[in-house]
């Protein structure tokens, strides 16, 4: 059960929304006065001359007429893009698809993007989707749009390009690290439907629960996932939590998957302009995994929501993180409706771990770096490898009668080697890999040394 100092719907990629009264108005002067009040000057008649003398200016000279509302709404999107990267005004098109995105399902290519540098760049591919398929991997730099230079546009103008009708072509030209000329990749436009939360036995007593996006009910999706585990054959000794790629999503989510880990303490707090405006979260006292090691493996893609469970777990001392460093977002947006149809999203704070680092643009170090890899298991030897029972004049075993047969030993070995074979799938990745023997040597330390 998660505890909060006071209720607030906070969220960090795709967001929950913010309790506002927007149909109450407020008078002019009363606007004036908390501008006064707020910063101790009062409004800048100069710099609103000079915006209504622009105003004018294009309305009377610009080279074909626009509509007033269609500059005032330029302005507007202006004022929030000279922010950050991530405040930014919604029309009745993007509001609504920010709200059908936290359930799960929108169209699309499947990728989280921000804008660096005036490119667009991939902040995370979404599992199961045509940008994951295509292969487009965290930190590729988009530079053209079915040929067209993004230089220069917007966010919201990329985005626009890159939707369309499920079933038709785009094209994208990358850059990389690590690649000299830029790539090329056609992807096909899709329904995207985002499985938040995906589970399986990577072995008898380990587990493997991949979060690909926070969503609304994620929280509660993994804990049904992992009592499953739990449920399995062999007891549950361990488990890897998979927020790779993640690029974030709703801060409550964030928080309900880091406190099914913990028995107590802090998970994460909010802090904005105001000093008074800290808001503390809290971790119940239930552990879902009642104690078992856990680890948790990050990368460049892991963004926000993934980088506050990463920290709190990490700062909690209750995983061990693995992987490379995240991505580094550390700043609350809230969305704020302006009307039934339009809202703002607008960064409001930033979050701290529980240890008072922040993420902002510095992001998760992990505990142990895992560089980008495969594993790849040596071809089987045509040659059997020489044994002491195979040398001549070798001693007979003088026990108690009770060990294998030297004929026999080669089959039992064999089959002892067969159920310690690590599924394919987690063959297939390094880093997996890697994560479930760190597990397995936690769990021998524990044996060895249970105090």
């Amino acid at each position: 059960m998660m505890i909060m100092s006071r209720p607030l719907a906070l969220t960090l990629g795709l967001l929950l929304v913010a309790v506002s009264s927007p149909s109450v108005a407020v008078p002019p002067a009363a606007v004036t006065d908390v501008a006064g009040a707020e910063e101790g000057e009062a409004l800048p008649l100069d710099e609103l001359r000079t915006f209504a003398e622009v105003f004018g200016r294009i309305k009377s000279d610009y080279v074909e007429s626009v509509a007033d509302g269609e500059l005032l709404e330029s302005a507007i999107r202006g004022m929030l893009a000279g922010l950050d990267p991530h405040s930014a005004y919604l029309d009745a098109e993007e509001y609504r698809d920010l709200r059908v995105g936290t359930s799960g399902e929108f169209g699309g290519l499947g990728i989280e993007v921000g804008m660096e540098d005036g490119f667009v760049k991939v902040i995370a591919p979404i599992d199961d989707t045509p940008a994951q398929r295509a292969g487009l991997r965290a930190g590729d730099l988009i530079v053209r749009i079915d040929h067209k230079p993004v230089k220069g546009m917007t966010l919201n103008d990329a985005v626009e390009l890159m939707r369309g009708e499920p079933g038709t072509e785009i094209e994208l030209t990358l850059m990389r690290e690590g690649e000299e000329a830029p790539l090329e990749l056609t992807l096909e436009r899709a329904i995207i439907q985002v499985e938040s939360v995906r589970s399986r036995v990577l072995e008898p007593g380990y587990g493997y629960v991949r979060i690909a996006h926070f969503q609304s009910r994620t929280a509660e999706d993994m804990i049904a996932a992992i009592e499953t585990l739990k449920a399995a054959e062999t007891p549950l000794a361990g488990l890897v939590l998979d927020l790779r790629n993640n690029p974030g999503g709703v801060l409550n989510s964030a928080v309900g998957v880091s406190d099914a880990f913990l028995t107590g303490g802090l998970i994460v707090y909010t802090q904005g302009r105001d000093p008074s405006s800290r808001l503390d979260f809290n971790a119940g006292p239930d552990d879902v995994l009642e104690g078992a090691p856990l680890v948790v493996l990050v990368n460049g893609g892991s963004a926000s929501a993934s980088e506050i469970v990463a920290g709190a777990l990490q700062d909690q001392r209750r995983a061990i993180v693995m992987g490379a460093q995240t991505f580094g977002k550390g700043s609350v947006q809230t969305i704020v409706p302006v009307d039934d149809e339009t809202a703002l999203k607008l960064t409001t704070a930033r979050y701290y771990t529980p240890s008072g680092r922040s993420i902002q643009a510095q992001g998760i170090s992990p505990d142990i770096l895992l560089e980008r890899g495969e594993f790849r298991p040596l071809a089987g030897a045509s040659v059997a490898p020489l044994k002491e029972a195979d040398l001549v004049r070798h001693l007979d075993d003088q026990g108690d009668g009770d060990a294998v047969p030297v004929e026999e030993e080669a089959d039992v070995e064999g089959e002892a080697l067969e159920e310690q074979v690590v599924p394919l799938r987690a063959r297939d990745d390094y880093q997996l890999l890697e994560a479930l023997n760190v597990l397995k040597g936690v769990n021998i330390l524990r044996r060895t040394h249970p105090d």
